[in-house]
C-alpha cells in the first residue's frame, strides 16, 4: 500500500523526534497525536495526524488493533529512503523525474513530469487539483532532500549525486 499523506517537511532529527514521542505500548490515535504535538514543534492535532501517517509509511510507527506505537530499533537512512520511495505515493515518480531532467525542476516542472500519474479520482476530488498537487509535489521534493535523494539548487531541485 502506498500512503498519500505528505506532511510539511522537517529535518531528519525532527522526524525521529516525532517517532520518539510515540508510546512503546500502543495508544489511540488521539493519544499519539497529542504526544507528537506536545513533545515536538508540530503545531496542531491535524498536522500531528498527518505526521503519524507518514511515520507509519516510513516504518517508524505501526498500527495494531489497540492503536499506534513506535517501532523500536535504530533506523538506517537507506531504509528511510527505500520506505519513502516504496510507500509514499508520488515519491518515486518525483525522484525519477529529477533523474531524467536536464536541469533543476521546480514544483510546476515536477508536477508536469508526473501529471499522468495523478489518478483521475484525485483530479475530481479537488476543485483546483493542480494547486493541491503542486503543493504535494513540492513537499515530496523537500522530503527527497531530507532523505538525501535530491538537492535544492537555484530555486529548484536536482537528483542527488550518487
Amino acid at each position: 500500500m502506498r500512503y498519500k499523506v505528505v506532511p510539511e517537511p522537517r529535518s531528519l532529527e525532527g522526524l525521529l523526534a516525532a517517532r520518539d514521542a510515540l508510546p512503546l505500548v500502543p495508544g489511540t490515535v488521539e493519544d499519539c497525536c497529542t504526544r507528537i504535538r506536545d513533545r515536538t514543534d508540530v503545531p496542531s492535532r491535524d498536522a500531528a495526524r498527518e505526521l503519524l501517517t507518514f511515520l507509519q509509511a516510513l516504518g517508524l510507527a505501526a498500527e495494531t488493533d489497540r492503536g499506534f506505537h513506535r517501532v523500536r530499533g535504530e533506523v538506517a537512512e537507506a531504509d528511510l529512503r527505500g520506505a519513502f520511495l516504496d510507500n509514499v505515493f508520488g515519491a518515486s515518480e518525483v525522484v525519477d523525474a529529477l533523474a531524467t531532467a536536464d536541469g533543476p525542476l521546480g514544483g510546476d516542472d515536477a508536477l508536469a513530469a508526473i501529471r499522468d500519474d495523478v489518478p483521475t479520482w484525485e483530479r475530481s476530488r479537488h476543485q483546483d487539483w493542480e494547486r493541491e498537487w503542486r503543493d504535494r509535489v513540492t513537499r515530496l521534493l523537500d522530503w527527497a532532500v531530507v532523505f538525501g535523494l535530491a538537492a535544492s539548487v537555484d530555486g529548484g531541485y536536482t537528483a542527488a549525486e550518487e
